[in-house]
């Protein structure tokens, strides 16, 4: 099984390269990202590099599904995710070339949202006792939707989605070998960490290639399926450390644009990332301390699989929230 982990990424990671160096040209020609007062990049670069990583996701599954059928559990719940992933791909590929109006946009991710959670497994849940299953459910698409744009907000900088997806990914990926995810979605993890590492060569700072809406709203669609599998493998408290520098960063920052009485639907530099870029710190440092706490993040989450008393969870989680309010507060204090 090692060797077929190391194959699925290194497959991945190969193959988004070479089609990143395949599409650069007509990216270059159609999806050319012009900066504008609230850009964080200087030059016109090329968008969607989410193409080559999605493509590569795609035939690398595809393949090892036609060379071992076993491998997959249940492959038409996964050929429905991965069909609103698709779906979701060419909305934010139409975006890149043509800017939509926000409520069509909205409407097509929660389209793509209710689809995914069409797929899901009657019996995944996260808070059974609690809660309806219908109200669950209900709650679950809201918050799909809200990741896929939490995703998107975050894409702002060269290699900070690189820095939140790596850890992550590793995370799922050891989730799943300890048995806290599908084998299935397991599979999907590797894949997607070889993807992102492909595209990472062409998105380091200074970036030659960003993702685009075509890669951050279908990203932010399968890290949030696979954040709801761990939740409701009973690893809820790991579902939320995961992701949450960029959950953080993102719902402070709406909350005090929605205070302020600033509309939450107009593009803004109010991030805390990029307060940080414009309070002094550089990007390299930027994404070096993101990556360095998401790292943090997911030896807690893994930690919450490892004990067994319950109650400890919510100090874990606790020191998870203390690490992360930390990093924020020192990317808008900036550097003094």
């Amino acid at each position: 099984m090692t060797a077929l982990f190391v194959l699925i990424v290194a497959a991945a990671a190969i193959l988004c390269a070479l089609l990143i160096l395949a599409l650069r040209p007509l990216l270059v020609r159609y999806a050319l990202a012009r900066p504008n007062a609230r850009s964080s990049h200087r030059e016109p670069t090329p968008q969607g590099g989410g193409i080559a990583v999605f493509a590569a996701i795609a035939i690398v599954l595809a393949a090892a599904a036609v060379l071992n059928p076993g491998l997959f559990s249940d492959l038409p719940r996964l050929a429905v995710v991965f069909a609103a992933i698709l779906g979701l791909a060419v909305v934010g590929a139409t975006d890149d070339v043509r800017p939509m109006e926000a409520v069509p946009r909205l409407l097509l991710q929660a389209g793509a949202a209710l689809v995914v959670m069409a797929a899901l497994p009657a019996e995944v849940r996260i808070f059974p006792d609690l809660l309806p299953w219908w109200f669950e459910r209900a709650l679950m698409v809201i918050g799909i939707l809200w990741f896929v744009n939490l995703v998107n907000f975050m894409d702002g900088i060269d290699w900070i989605v690189v820095a939140e997806v790596v850890p992550v990914s590793v995370a799922l990926i050891a989730i799943g070998i300890m048995g806290g995810l599908p084998g299935d979605a397991t599979l999907v993890a590797l894949a997607l960490l070889g993807a992102i590492a492909g595209f990472a060569l062409f998105n380091r700072p200074v970036a030659r290639l960003f993702l685009g809406d075509v890669g951050s709203l279908p990203l932010g669609l399968l890290l949030a399926w696979l954040l709801i599998l761990v939740a409701g493998g009973g690893h809820i408290i790991a579902a939320i450390l995961l992701p949450l520098v960029f959950i953080a960063d993102t719902t402070i920052t709406l909350l005090r644009r929605t205070i302020a009485g600033e509309s939450i639907m107009q593009a803004h530099r109010s991030h805390f990332y990029q307060r940080a870029t414009d309070g002094g710190f550089t990007v390299t440092q930027i994404v070096a301390r993101v990556f360095a706490v998401n790292i943090v993040l997911a030896l807690l989450a893994l930690s919450t699989l490892w004990i067994a008393w319950r109650a400890a969870h919510l100090g874990v989680l606790a020191a998870g929230f203390v690490l992360v309010g930390a990093l924020l507060w020192s990317f808008a204090r900036g550097r003094r």
